[in-house]
C-alpha cells in the first residue's frame, strides 16, 4: 500500500467533502446506521474472531474489554450517530463580521480542518465514532486501528465506505491502514495530513507526539482524581467514588486516585473499603490511610499511575488546598471531581484545578462526548490550544477569513486617503 498516494487522494477528497451539504452528510449517516444494523451478525462474528485470537495471545483483560463489540456497543454507536444527525452542522457558521470600510467586509467562517489521521488501540467502536464525527464536520480521515481489532475494524470500515459511497460522498474520504509500519509513514505526511489524533496507552500517545511534525491532539494519561471534602455527604461520596472507579475501569475517565480530607477520613474510609472491595478493587493507601484501614502501602509511583484496572490509590490530606496542589502536580489534566456540600469549596476546586474537565458532586465517568451531547467524540484532549476535554464536532473545525471588497487597495489607507471604520456588521 502506497501511504503517500493514499494520503494525497484523501486530501483531495477532503476538499470535495468540505462543500457537501448538511442534507447529504445526514443522509450518509442514516445509511451508516441502516448498514450497521443490517450487518451486525457479520460484525459480531469478526469481533469474536479478534477476541479469540487476542485471548490466545494473552492480551490483558482491560484490552480485551476495550476490544469487545457486542449488541451493547452497537446500540451505543448507533445512538451516537443518531444524536450526531440531530446536531447543527458546524461548517459554514459566520463567527465574526466586521466592516473594515464602506464596501469592504470581513467575515470569519468555520470550515473543516481537512485530513485527519486517527491512530487508536483496541476499541473498534472508536472507528465508528471517529469516522462519523469526521463526516459530519466535513473532514476526510485516515484510520489506523490496533492489530488486535483487525477483522472488526476492517468489517466496520467496509460497511461505512459502502454506505457513504451510496450517499454520493467521495470514495477516498475514509481510509483504513492495517500495518504497523503504516504509522511511521503516516507520521511523515505533514504535507497532506492536517492533524493527528492518537487514542491509546500513555506510551503509545507519547510515541506519536515525539515522532511527527503534524500537530497532535490528544492526551497521554487519564490520571483522574476524586477529592472528598470534609463537608461531603458520606453516601454521596461513596456512590460517586464507586461509580468513578468501577463503572468501567479500562477507560481514561475512570478514577485512579482518591483524595480525602483528614476530618472525614476516619468515618468514610471503612465504608469505602467495604464498598470497593465488593467490586474487587485493590486499595493502596498513604501512611494516614493505613492507620485507618488495612491496605497496601502506596508509593510515589502510584500517584503518577493510570491503572486502567481494579486498583485505587488513596491519600489523606489536611485541606482542599493540598488536594488542589496534589492534582495539579500529579494529574494529567483530564478529569477531576470534588464531593462537597460547601459552596465555597466547590467554587475553589472548579476554579483552581487545572484540568480539561472539572466536576462537582458527580462521577468522573461523565467526561465523555456522547454524555456531553456532542454525538460522540474523537478523543479527550488535555491540550489547551484549539480543543480541550471531549473533542466533538466543534473540535474538528477551524476557520477561514473571507474579505469581500469592491476594488479596494491598501495604498489608499497607507497614504491616508481612506480610513478604516472597523464596524461590526450582522449580515453576509
Amino acid at each position: 500500500m502506497n501511504i503517500k498516494l493514499l494520503a494525497e487522494n484523501a486530501k483531495k477528497a477532503s476538499i470535495i467533502l468540505s462543500g457537501v451539504s448538511t442534507q447529504q452528510k445526514n443522509d450518509a449517516l442514516n445509511r451508516i446506521v441502516h448498514a450497521l444494523n443490517l450487518n451486525k451478525d457479520k460484525i459480531f462474528k469478526a469481533n469474536d474472531e479478534d477476541i479469540k485470537r487476542s485471548n490466545a495471545e494473552n492480551l490483558t483483560m482491560p484490552l480485551i474489554k476495550r476490544l469487545r463489540f457486542d449488541d451493547k456497543k452497537l446500540t451505543e454507536v448507533i445512538d451516537g450517530i443518531k444524536s450526531l444527525i440531530n446536531l447543527e452542522d458546524p461548517i459554514g457558521k459566520t463567527l465574526l463580521s466586521t466592516e473594515l470600510d464602506e464596501g469592504l467586509e470581513l467575515f470569519r467562517v468555520s470550515c473543516p480542518i481537512g485530513l485527519i489521521g486517527i491512530i487508536f488501540e483496541s476499541r473498534p467502536d472508536a472507528l465508528v465514532q471517529i469516522s462519523t464525527l469526521c463526516l459530519k464536520s466535513g473532514n476526510a480521515v485516515m484510520l489506523k486501528g490496533g492489530r488486535e481489532a483487525l477483522l472488526t475494524n476492517r468489517c466496520l470500515y467496509e460497511i461505512i465506505l459502502s454506505a457513504t459511497k451510496e450517499a454520493g460522498l467521495p470514495v477516498n474520504w475514509i481510509n483504513l491502514l492495517e500495518n504497523r509500519d503504516d504509522i511511521s509513514e503516516l507520521l511523515k505526511l505533514d504535507k497532506y495530513v492536517d492533524l493527528i489524533i492518537p487514542r491509546g496507552s500513555n506510551e503509545f500517545v507519547r510515541y506519536i507526539m515525539d515522532n511527527s511534525r503534524i500537530p497532535v491532539l490528544g492526551h497521554a494519561d487519564g490520571i483522574c482524581h476524586c477529592y472528598i471534602d470534609k463537608d461531603a455527604d458520606i453516601q454521596t461520596a461513596v456512590n460517586i467514588t464507586v461509580d468513578s472507579k468501577t463503572q468501567y475501569v479500562a477507560v481514561c475517565n475512570a478514577l485512579e486516585t482518591l483524595l480525602i480530607h483528614e476530618d472525614i477520613a476516619a468515618e468514610i474510609l471503612p465504608i469505602l473499603k467495604e464498598a470497593l472491595e465488593k467490586k474487587n478493587v485493590e486499595l493502596r493507601g498513604c501512611e494516614k490511610t493505613r492507620r485507618i484501614i488495612d491496605c497496601i502501602s502506596a508509593t510515589e509511583e502510584d500517584w503518577e499511575t493510570e491503572y486502567l484496572d481494579y486498583t485505587l490509590s488513596i491519600k489523606v490530606l489536611g485541606s482542599i488546598d493540598e488536594a488542589i496542589e496534589h492534582i495539579n502536580t500529579y494529574g494529567s489534566g483530564h478529569t477531576d471531581t470534588i464531593v462537597s456540600q460547601n459552596k465555597n469549596s466547590v467554587e475553589k476546586f472548579l476554579e483552581y484545578v487545572d484540568s480539561g474537565d472539572v466536576f462537582a458532586n458527580c462521577s468522573t465517568r461523565f467526561s465523555d462526548g456522547f454524555r456531553y451531547g456532542f454525538g460522540a467524540e474523537v478523543g479527550i484532549s488535555t491540550n489547551k490550544i484549539h480543543a480541550r476535554g471531549p473533542v466533538g464536532l466543534d473540535g474538528l473545525v477551524t476557520y477561514k477569513y473571507k474579505l469581500i471588497g469592491n476594488g479596494h487597495i491598501v495604498a489608499d489607507y497607507a497614504e491616508n486617503r481612506k480610513k478604516f471604520t472597523h464596524r461590526p456588521i450582522t449580515r453576509m
